[in-house]
């Protein structure tokens, strides 16, 4: 059966953000359905209301489900963007933490690691987010009174863009834009195969950083 795949949709999100991991996995699905065999994702845009979403840059997209209809997910995608709209959006923190307790992958791409650390969900846990980003994350965190260490830029530049952690649901952040990418082909290789994944990276042409 094909994992739920979410990923979060709001006003100014970074296109990259969200299109590239939706690439990456529906990528991956049509390839396996091109060998005849099950497609191993299933991926849902999801947003606030039922209306459009009016991403950086101009772009429109319509999301396929919202936040209160869409089907129980395996793995969710929070991306990036200009964020602080969503930080104060009524009920998204609560939305998430209900998410994350049947969630198997939880993830954030860029700056949404702001709207992860407002819903609790990065206390006592590693981060990385977009390199401008560092240190607003880092002092957000301590206003708040969170154990979450924001790690510097160096720590993905020089190894992978991304950390996790274990826990019934698996936590990622990721570092920004293209990064998710890279994240969302990790997460092909550990949730399928590594084959899967390579076969991924090399039809979208994408030099993965696999660390």
């Amino acid at each position: 059966m094909a994992l739920q795949v979410g990923i979060y949709l709001f006003d100014e999100v970074e296109v990259l953000d969200f299109a590239g991991p939706f690439e990456v996995f529906s990528t991956a699905s049509r390839l396996m359905q091109r060998d005849g065999q099950e497609s191993p994702f299933a991926v849902h845009t999801i947003a606030p209301g039922t209306g459009a979403v009016r991403a950086r840059g101009g772009l429109r997209v319509k999301p396929e489900c919202t936040l209160a209809d869409h089907p129980p997910l395996d793995l969710l995608i929070v991306p990036g963007g200009v964020v602080s709209a969503e930080l104060d959006r009524h009920g998204l923190a609560d939305w998430l933490m209900a998410q994350s307790l049947n969630l198997k992958v939880l993830a954030s791409v860029c700056t949404g690691a702001f709207l992860l650390e407002r819903a609790g969900l990065l206390n006592e846990r590693e981060a990385v987010t977009h390199w401008e980003d560092v240190e607003e994350l880092r002092a957000v965190s301590h206003a708040s009174g969170s154990l979450l260490r924001v790690l510097p830029e160096r720590r993905w530049v020089e190894a992978k863009p991304w950390v996790h952690h274990g826990g019934m649901c698996r936590v990622f952040s990721s570092a920004g834009i293209s990064a998710g990418m890279d994240l969302s082909l990790h997460l092909v290789a550990e949730l399928t195969s590594m084959a899967l994944a390579l076969r991924t990276a090399r039809q979208m042409d994408y030099d993965w950083r696999m660390g």
